[in-house]
């Protein structure tokens, strides 16, 4: 018996069938040259392959699990090798989309940092009188040290950030680092904090403005009205969105530096007769040290409610120019460490303190030190700063449900975008409905959502560092250009755990109406995560019913549940691989096999000449292996780079968030996020 020495003998000769091959086994290895031993082998792998039918289902050796209805939709077809060249239309359309990509990042220093710094520092308007109300005198102390604590994320933000320059985070940080299903519920985190964000500012600017005039409707309708007007900001364009943030923000930092210049005068003019009586007066009740740090750490726990918005930026990272997130996240910091403590501390030292836990006690403030003008100048800054809140909120979940829907989580429906402003409108409307949805469901109650509130931006706080734990174990060889101490890692979780058991100590609601919002978000994402198990499971239903199977109106439920399965799976995966070990594709297959919903994957190697000599006989062993998937292989000629990868894409109509790779070194000479591809392996 004579045997092929290569790849095109073997496939003119064809294979041994299946049911032969055992007994053949030793005829073969007989008859095999005398070679290496790694040539014996591999022609062994290239005789023990299937011999294939095209457009017929692999074979299929497992039982099925339904007992009365076919299962062969669950068997996909054999796949086939193609050697393809990428065209000067697909290469042209691939250098095109590369710079559609980088031009998408047209954000400075200045406007990246309005659009969450105008949700960080608005937050002080409902911070102040929550915090006083919680640690009276010592809560210029307690806000303090709740800015401190950014300290511990800024450098765990950054190397994320260094290493995944991409939007969505920290949702798309958990999808390269671990499983789907672990990154969608960061993505439920996310876009609860989110609507909080938008819920909370609308809601606040409603009270603050209805707290210095008469409304002539209730608040939930200011809210719905806050809400309508930055959907219409939303709809302008991502551009537009972060120059409007710019001139809110100096419109803020004139008002704050108005206000501080003004209770520095009144202070110096009525010295410390005030603050000398607030402070005797906290004393009250506070016997022991132990009850005063009680009172200081409850303070840091509502405290932390200032710094929301933090989150936000790394969320439209991909937008920002080169080198400008580090520096975004430093402005940030700064300036909530130094404005909000210290606007804090002029509430204590120039009013009572049955003034300070009042809503509206900035404008009380301003009152006191300036007069009537300099009130009506605030109140105007806080609607203002607190509406632009719900712009950060809006701009924030685009980028999230854009990635989900890249990702295919969502419908492609969501990546709708008007003709001009290239606005995503369907996630505009969507996301500001379900704001609306939270805030209607609550009974328009600013309490319960702001309890709320609290506990889950902790929550997507600590998805940071886990992300990094979890970046680094699951991708060491990812090229960052900073990196944190684990020291910075372990402290955030601890803060983040004791400040969230500190707040819902102080009110143990927040847990249940954190776990309801949290759980339902959560199913939901399962439910269109998973639409082709519970199409299977429907299946089965109907299989063990065959009376369904007989009746008129039920008797084409089974074929329309299966070409529904049929149609959700035929949305082709590629895998850009380098090497043709099959260990390594193996754990890429399975790695698609359970997270994404698809019977198409390409294997494809991009090569110049040169094929791993295993590549094809791998490629058709991992093709048997897996029944219910075709595994085609595409021999790409020409090197690998963001540009031809983008090509491939166009080519083959795949979006790159399908194609998945493995970890690149610190060698690796191009940015991962021009790829805009997932990392999936080692």
């Amino acid at each position: 018996m004579d045997t092929p020495s290569t790849l095109e003998e073997s496939r003119v000769a064809g294979f041994l069938p299946y049911d032969s091959e055992t007994s053949m086994m030793k005829n073969v290895i007989g008859a095999l040259p005398s070679t290496s031993d790694d040539q014996v082998q591999f022609n062994i792998v290239l005789r023990r392959q299937r011999t294939r039918t095209s457009g017929k289902p692999k074979f299929k050796v497992v039982p099925s699990r339904f007992l009365n209805l076919s299962d062969d939709f669950e068997f996909a077809g054999w796949g086939t090798i193609f050697r393809i060249a990428l065209s000067r239309e697909d290469l042209s359309h691939g250098h095109n989309a590369l710079l559609e990509l980088r031009n998408q990042r047209v954000l400075g220093q200045f406007a990246a940092s309005a659009l969450a710094a105008n949700d960080i520092l608005g937050g002080v308007f409902y911070t102040i009188p929550a915090v006083f109300a919680i640690s009276g005198v010592y809560s210029p102390l307690s806000m303090f040290v709740a800015t401190l604590t950014l300290y511990l994320w800024r450098p765990i933000m950054e190397e994320l950030g260094s290493a995944l320059p991409i939007s969505g985070a920290p949702y798309t940080y958990l999808l390269n680092g671990s499983t789907k299903a672990v990154a969608l519920v960061g993505a439920a985190l996310l876009l609860l904090d989110f609507a909080a964000t938008a819920v909370v500012s609308a809601a606040t600017a409603s009270s603050y403005l209805a707290g210095e005039v008469t409304l002539p409707f209730p608040l939930y309708i200011g809210a719905l009205l806050v809400f309508v007007l930055f959907t219409a900001v939303g709809l302008l364009g991502l551009r537009e969105s972060a120059r409007i943030a710019s001139g809110v923000l100096a419109f803020h930092l004139l008002t704050v530096l108005v206000l501080a210049i003004a209770s520095i005068v009144a202070w110096a003019s009525v010295g410390a007769f005030q603050l000398r009586e607030n402070w005797v007066a906290g004393q009250a009740g506070l016997s022991s040290p132990a009850s005063i740090l009680k009172q200081v750490f409850n303070g840091v726990c509502i405290g932390m409610l200032g710094m929301t918005g933090f989150e936000c930026a790394p969320a439209y990272a991909a937008k920002m120019r080169p080198g400008t997130y580090p520096k975004v996240l430093r402005n940030l910091h700064i300036s909530a460490m130094i404005l909000n403590p210290t606007m804090m501390l002029f509430v204590l030292a120039l009013l009572p303190l049955n003034v300070q836990t009042q809503a509206n006690v900035l404008s009380l403030l301003a009152q006191k030190v300036a007069g009537r003008w300099l009130r009506i100048w605030v109140v105007t800054d806080a609607v203002i700063v607190l509406c632009a809140g719900v712009l950060t909120g809006i701009t924030s979940a685009c980028e999230l449900l854009a990635e989900l829907a890249n990702d295919h989580v969502l419908p492609c429906t969501f990546l709708a975008a008007l003709p001009y402003t290239k606005a995503l409108y369907v996630s505009i409307l969507s996301f500001v409905g379900f704001s609306g949805a939270i805030y209607a469901s609550t009974g328009a109650n600013l309490v319960v959502v702001s309890k709320m509130f609290s506990v889950v931006w902790l929550a997507v706080m600590t998805l940071f560092p886990l992300s990094l734990v979890l970046l680094r174990f699951s991708r060491p060889r990812l090229p960052r250009v900073s990196r944190c101490s684990l020291s910075c890692v372990v402290g955030a979780v601890l803060v983040a755990v004791a400040v969230s058991v500190g707040n819902i100590a102080i009110d143990p609601t927040i847990a249940g109406w954190f776990a309801l919002y949290f759980l339902v978000l959560l199913l939901f994402f399962s439910i269109t995560d998973n639409k082709v198990a519970i199409l299977r499971w429907a299946y089965w239903v109907y299989d063990q019913v065959p009376l369904l199977h007989r009746l008129r109106p039920t008797r084409n439920w089974g074929g329309s549940l299966i070409h529904a399965m049929k149609r959700l799976k035929r949305q082709e995966v590629c895998l850009l691989v380098r090497t043709d070990s099959i260990n390594q594709l193996f754990n890429m297959i399975l790695y698609v096999q359970h997270n994404e919903e698809t019977s198409c994957l390409k294997i494809v190697h991009f090569h110049e000449g040169t094929v791993p000599s295993e590549m094809e006989a791998n490629a058709k062993i991992l093709d048997e292996a897996f029944p219910e998937i075709t595994i085609d292989l595409m021999l790409v000629e020409g090197d690998f780079n963001p540009q031809t990868v983008a090509a491939l894409a166009y080519r083959l109509e795949i979006p790159t968030s399908l194609m998945f790779m493995c970890c690149p070194g610190p060698k690796f000479p191009y940015a991962v996020a021009d790829f805009g591809t997932r990392v999936i392996s080692l």
